[in-house]
């Protein structure tokens, strides 16, 4: 069985805009206020930009991510150094980001748009993942094909 996909929430991160707020109470997802985490995440890869691509082989492993503006999430990256990241293929935000303050990278997505792009990477269940995510519709039309290509074969 998979382990369940942990999201590391920043203390800051405001509910009205959190993106994968909705996902908590679902089974397949365990959440954590940063710096909390799980105790053992030895099975584990982390979302992140700077790592080897996600892929077939990391299909057995648990996903972590962190949620927070870009900014906050440099931060947590302390608290979870030791486990190794994987970075998306390139996938196109539909999220209309307005940061005033700071620039987003290039292929920074929203957080739900992230585990989904994940998941269905890795060949799991992404059911009802984009429901109630005013852009989903256009996040899947953005990216159809780059997901199709990249899906685990179930």
């Amino acid at each position: 069985m998979t382990p369940p996909t942990v999201i590391i929430v920043h203390p800051k991160e405001r509910r009205a805009k959190c993106t994968v707020a909705k996902l908590r109470g679902d089974p397949r997802f365990a959440f954590f206020k940063s710096p909390r985490r799980p105790a053992d995440l030895s099975n584990y890869v982390r979302l992140g930009l700077d790592g080897p691509l996600l892929s077939e082989s990391d299909a057995a492993s648990g996903l972590l991510v962190l949620d927070g503006t870009w900014r906050w999430v440099e931060g947590m990256t302390r608290f979870v150094a030791d486990v190794p990241v994987r970075s998306l293929p390139p996938i196109a935000t539909a999220y209309p980001r307005v940061s005033k303050t700071f620039d987003d990278p290039v292929q920074g997505l929203a957080t739900v748009e992230a585990v989904y792009a994940a998941l269905t990477i890795l060949g799991r269940d992404v059911g009802g993942l984009l429901d109630g995510y005013p852009w989903g519709a256009e996040f899947l039309a953005l990216n159809r094909d780059v997901l199709e290509r990249s899906a685990v074969s179930s």
